[in-house]
């Protein structure tokens, strides 16, 4: 007697795709339609499969059971465990057919392509800015909204990235972890490394499209270029009056406040502004070599 080998399959009306069990055409049809019919109580997201929400769920839970044997870590799914393998295996199966470098994982080949394409998939709804990373146009969207989720545990101030609220830690604890290889000198940011290195190297990256004079900082180039276009985006919320740096906004103000931050050791005269302090110094100092002036004339008279 013969055994019926034959297996019922279920095939997709949409792509012929064949499917052995029902329960799975029924998944694969979600691609199609675009249904999600499993949401999460917590926050709302939606999945085209329960075992897609029940992976979901362990971001609110905190559950992790998938665990590294060579250091313990734990990851809250299977791949991301298998992932991470690699970095102790040193396996990176995916390669550029470009240029030949390697990756761990399928996304960052993917992304390193765009290195080579300039793709750039992800476009900002607002202005238009293509980005190659959807975190990076995640990012660039706060400057719109004006989000600042990082906050600052010491003193509340908040940011718009995590990098940035990093930098600013460093206010506070004084760490100093970038070093100039040439002077030694320590900065809290590597931006601000960059920066200083370029006084050694004499690098003026940044140039005037109007005049072709170049600055070692693109803020000094911005603030350059507003002698061309006359810009002044900083206005006084008293009288109206604006200006192109906000430094000279901010010595205005003083004019209306009566503050005078700078006061002279001498006299303890204050006054609105360095400048002004500075100009009535050399009274003292000139007053002081008069004096010795005619110290000196009576000395000789004695």
């Amino acid at each position: 007697m013969e055994t019926d080998t034959w297996e019922k399959t279920y095939s997709c009306v949409i792509c012929a795709k064949s499917f052995s069990k029902s329960g799975n055409l029924t998944n694969h049809i979600r691609s199609h339609t675009g249904e999600k019919p499993y949401s999460c109580d917590v926050c709302g997201k939606s999945f085209s499969q329960k075992s897609s929400l029940h992976t979901h769920l362990r971001i609110h839970t905190g559950d992790k059971p998938y665990s590294c044997n060579v250091c313990e870590t734990s990851f809250s799914t299977n791949s991301g465990l298998n992932v991470h393998l690699r970095i102790h295996t040193g396996k990176k199966p995916y390669s550029c057919d470009i240029c030949g470098k390697s990756y761990t994982t399928k996304e960052n080949l993917t992304l390193h392509i765009r290195s080579h394409t300039g793709e750039k998939p992800y476009s900002c709804d607002v202005c238009g800015t293509s980005f190659s990373l959807k975190s990076s146009l995640n990012t660039h969207i706060r400057i719109h909204t004006g989000e600042k989720p990082y906050s600052c545990d010491v003193c509340g101030t908040s940011f718009s990235t995590n990098s940035s609220l990093n930098s600013h830690i460093r206010t506070h604890t004084e760490e100093k972890s970038y070093s100039c290889v040439i002077c030694c000198k320590s900065y809290k940011t590597k931006k601000n490394l960059a920066r200083h290195i370029r006084s050694h190297s004499g690098e003026k990256s940044y140039s005037c499209d109007v005049c072709g004079i170049s600055f070692t900082r693109m803020t000094s180039m911005k603030r350059h270029m507003r002698t061309h276009t006359g810009e002044k985006p900083y206005s006084c919320e008293v009288c109206g009056k604006s200006f192109s740096e906000n430094g000279k906004l901010t010595k205005h103000m003083l004019s209306h406040t009566g503050d005078k931050p700078y006061d002279c050791e001498v006299c303890a005269n204050s006054f609105t502004q360095k400048s002004s302090l500075n100009r009535h110094m050399k009274m003292h100092t000139e007053a002081t070599h008069d004096e010795r002036l005619q110290k000196d004339e009576w000395s000789k008279q004695q």
